[in-house]
């Protein structure tokens, strides 16, 4: 697809401002997990790729040196497209690391671990997935940067790549929370004979559980259905979204979200949950805490 450069750069700052507006809106718990650390990193790089891509593009004499190299405002194309692929080459990383983080929090094997240094620990994280991906991209990735001979009119058009990584990350997680619902559907059907009272006491569990995933996954439905109906119009319309441009605070916000239902549907002790006191990561935009009724063995 070829996107002109003012159109790039244009994209490039709607994208920052979106990323602070999201920052600033979920300052108060960005720092408490990897995907807030790491979206503020995306922030902060965005902002930097965005002020010099523009500032190499806007210049009076056409060309600037960085690090003895001189790049010209035709280099913004191949630049863009290097960023583009950095991106893409971070969704999955990014959402496996935050995956993780979210199953050690909600199965609280971090709670003895400090502010302070959980803090320092996603910030080296945050340092490993940046400079991981970007050697990847450039040392052991099949990427070949698009540079074809155009004519003079068309010399200020880009050729970008979509991404496919988000509506594959959607997908997967789908399924997972898919798979976690109908197993809580369907866990009393499949209880064994015990006694009387142990097998009251296993359907009480089950139907606990049960509950807890069915409010999980209203929780966050009620929040996003709206951005899953965009994800599935886009899995149905021939458009894409530009590689640049995916990777960005809405769909880590959305991604966070994601992760914290399909972890609490999969793993999270229906007991803690029902009462409130499973450790869950923090979300400005859904509220993971649970107005249960509890049943008679949760009571007990």
């Amino acid at each position: 697809m070829n996107i002109s450069i003012p159109s790039i750069l244009l994209g490039l700052g709607g994208k920052c401002l979106l990323n602070w507006a999201l920052v600033i809106l979920q300052r108060h718990d960005i720092c408490k997990s990897l995907l807030g650390v790491f979206s503020v990193s995306l922030a902060v790089v965005d902002t930097i790729l965005t002020l010099f891509f523009t500032a190499l593009y806007l210049h009076a004499d056409g060309f600037v040196f960085l690090l003895g190299l001189k790049l010209t405002r035709y280099h913004v194309c191949l630049l863009v497209q290097i960023l583009g692929e950095v991106y893409n080459a971070l969704q999955w990383p990014v959402a496996v690391a935050a995956g993780c983080d979210h199953f050690f929090t909600v199965a609280r094997r971090l709670h003895a671990i400090p502010g302070r240094t959980r803090f320092i620990v996603c910030l080296l994280v945050t340092g490993v997935l940046w400079y991981v991906t970007v050697l990847y991209v450039f040392l052991l990735s099949d990427f070949r940067p698009v540079m074809e001979d155009v004519s003079h009119a068309e010399i200020y058009q880009c050729w970008i790549v979509h991404t496919t990584q988000i509506l594959q990350i959607a997908m997967v997680l789908l399924l997972s929370l898919g798979c976690a619902v109908l197993h809580a559907g369907f866990s009393t059907r499949f209880l064994k004979n015990p006694p009387l009272r142990d097998q009251v006491t296993e359907q009480s569990r089950a139907r606990s559980r049960r509950d807890a995933v069915h409010r999980a996954v209203f929780t966050f439905l009620n929040t996003w259905a709206p951005f899953l109906c965009f994800l599935a119009l886009l899995l149905l319309a021939p458009v894409g979204i530009p590689a640049y441009l995916g990777l960005n605070s809405a769909w880590l916000g959305f991604l966070n979200s994601f992760l914290i239902a399909v972890v609490l549907c999969a793993v999270g002790p229906a007991r803690q949950i029902t009462q409130g006191l499973s450790a869950v990561p923090p979300d400005s935009f859904c509220e993971w805490r649970f107005p249960f009724i509890l049943s008679g063995e949760d009571r007990t």
